[in-house]
């Protein structure tokens, strides 16, 4: 790849679940579009279109990704309105999951022929951001084999997922991301079976320090992260 790929950073703020899947949708679409178009072209006419690295927080919410299974949801609708949550189903990868206040969720729509990737590398890089972010707080992460996602302890019976991801693609272009608890409530995991898993934890950012970290300077440190690594890995293919 000739070109340093262009990563546009967009804070979404507090958004509806669905109104944000209808803006990846959106973005997501014209970037397929417009691969697609880009082939019919000489590679000197050809346009390329901006990454977007989008942040939001959700109000509760569960999502099923396709591959999960509906029995890890552990409660009826009518105590998904007693909590103020709502439930749905996702394109994604992954099973259930919970988004909510003060956890990061990252919605990556990128070209991953402009960074020299296959989906595999795709997902350990986000995880490696993720790591690279916590190890400058002073938390040792790692990954788990056999699962995606970030993980604290993984290999010990007190291990505790941070970082959930679930992606989806289509002619290598992204949507869907990650899930980083930086001061969720995490009793509203106790509603599901996180993951699928029924045998490991779940933590935060507040539970592992201790105290509530300020959102906006994560956002702020993890953007600047996501943006160096994935040029880096541009550039050096």
């Amino acid at each position: 790849m000739n070109r340093i790929p262009q990563i546009i950073y967009h804070d979404l703020g507090s958004l509806a679940y669905k109104t944000a899947w209808d803006y990846q949708e959106q973005v997501f679409k014209e970037r397929v579009d417009r691969k697609l178009l880009n082939r019919e072209l000489e590679y000197d006419k050809r346009v390329f279109l901006d990454n977007l690295l989008l942040f939001v927080e959700h109000p509760h919410v569960y999502t099923l990704g396709k591959s999960g299974q509906s029995n890890n949801m552990l409660i009826s609708e009518e105590f998904l309105n007693k909590i103020n949550a709502v439930y749905f189903k996702s394109d994604r990868g992954g099973d259930v999951t919970y988004h909510g206040p003060g956890q990061i969720v990252g919605y990556p729509v990128f070209d991953l022929d402009q960074f020299g990737i296959l989906l595999k590398e795709y997902v350990y890089s986000i995880e490696e951001c993720i790591i690279i972010y916590l190890k400058s707080k002073g938390i040792e992460a790692s990954r788990m084999e056999g699962a995606t996602g970030v993980w604290i302890d993984p290999l010990s019976s007190g291990a505790r997922k941070i970082c959930a991801i679930g992606v989806k693609a289509s002619r290598f272009i992204t949507m869907h991301g990650f899930a980083f608890n930086v001061n969720t409530d995490l009793k509203y995991f106790s509603h599901i079976n996180p993951c699928g898993f029924i045998d490991k934890g779940v933590t935060s950012l507040e539970n592992e320090l201790g105290k509530t970290q300020n959102i906006e300077e994560v956002k702020n440190h993890l953007k600047d992260i996501f943006i160096s690594y994935f040029q880096n890995l541009a550039m050096n293919k």
